[in-house]
């Protein structure tokens, strides 16, 4: 028997990132969906605010999280460089209310079972609250650290800046976002 024939990406979506409508819709439809939609949310939420990888999302730990500052203690994967993010007032009452649930678990996101949340359980929960939200296009999580790079880069972020936000060793890897930036043309025809 032969291997399944891998369909690129770009045959299954015309784009690698969402815009933050999309991201809300996103957020709103994991909200909606399963037992556990603010913890779905709250994950959606941090890992687009953040960039963060699966694996950094997954692997978020309480001691990580320090609520009365304000803080998120980044562990970036990749050998690539921690960082320290502001937390602004959504993710702080979302994340009140996640760890509220469960207070003497050592992660911020567990299953039902009291185990950290896996990166296989998240890309379901992804996949199926972007169905929910007819975005039209499949969903993935590192879709979601494509758009904070998008996002920060449409607000004409400096790119040093993006760079160590989302732990990039080599500035190569966040000049793809400021390439692609749409809003950097808005100015080239004043009629």
């Amino acid at each position: 028997m032969s291997p399944p024939i891998r369909v690129p990406n770009a045959d299954r979506r015309s784009r690698e990132h969402l815009t933050p409508a999309e991201i809300d819709r996103l957020i709103a439809a994991a909200r909606r969906l399963g037992r556990h939609g603010q913890r779905d949310a709250t994950m959606i939420l941090l890992a687009y605010r953040h960039g963060l990888r699966v694996s950094e999302l997954v692997d978020l730990r309480r001691e990580q999280v320090d609520l009365r500052q304000g803080l998120l203690h980044v562990r970036r994967r990749k050998n690539e460089p921690p960082s320290t993010h502001p937390l602004r007032g959504p993710e702080l009452r979302a994340l009140r209310e996640v760890l509220r649930d469960d207070p003497d678990a050592a992660y911020v996101f567990i299953s039902e079972r009291g185990a950290p949340m896996t990166a296989a359980t998240f890309r379901k929960l992804l996949a199926r609250a972007g169905d929910a939200a007819k975005l039209g296009m499949p969903i993935h999580p590192h879709m979601l650290r494509h758009s904070t790079g998008f996002k920060l880069a449409n607000d004409g972020q400096d790119t040093r800046a993006i760079q160590h936000y989302l732990g990039h060793r080599n500035i190569q890897h966040t000049v793809l976002y400021t390439q692609l930036a749409s809003e950097r043309f808005n100015d080239f025809w004043k009629d």
